[in-house]
């Protein structure tokens, strides 16, 4: 019985989210023989919808300027490597910029200011929770995007059957 509601637990882990997602690109690199054969080959926003992924909108009903429309238009070399990129700097970490004036700037725009450092702990736990339930909903989006661009390549390639 423990076991059980011990495994539905843990299909929230931040931990388990990120191990989903970097067995995902795994599988993504390793399927992608030929990352050039991706370039400019759409990734289109109904396979993602397929899969899970939420559009918020579709190309044509967004101006050229809204950043939704940049991303929506990306190419599955560009999804392939934004993918890759996110896994390098969750196994290796994120360069962390140099110290100083702008450091101090980013901190008091993100609203960690002198104003708020004494407003608790509890404060502190509400960030801490809606961060990583964000974090947790990311994951799982980029996770679904590495396998959508998966069999799409075996798609493209010929090989929707392979490695089933």
């Amino acid at each position: 019985m423990m076991q059980i509601c011990d495994s539905y637990s843990q299909k929230y882990s931040l931990f388990n989210a990120m191990n989903r997602f970097i067995g995902a690109v795994n599988n993504m690199d390793q399927t992608v023989m030929v990352p050039s054969l991706l370039r400019d080959v759409p990734l289109l926003l109904e396979e993602l919808d397929a899969a899970g992924a939420v559009c918020p909108q579709r190309d044509a009903a967004l101006p050229p300027g809204d950043p939704g429309a940049y991303f929506s238009r990306r190419d599955m070399y560009s999804h392939y490597m934004l993918l890759k990129s996110i896994r390098n700097d969750i196994e290796w970490g994120v360069v962390q910029p140099p110290a100083g004036e702008e450091a101090a700037r980013k901190k008091d725009k993100l609203g960690g200011g002198p104003a708020e450092e004494g407003d608790g702990e509890e404060d502190l736990e509400k960030q801490f929770h809606y961060h990583l339930s964000g974090l947790h909903s990311v994951l799982s989006k980029l996770t679904r995007k590495a396998n959508v661009l998966t069999n799409r390549y075996k798609q493209e390639i010929g090989f929707s059957s392979w490695g089933q």
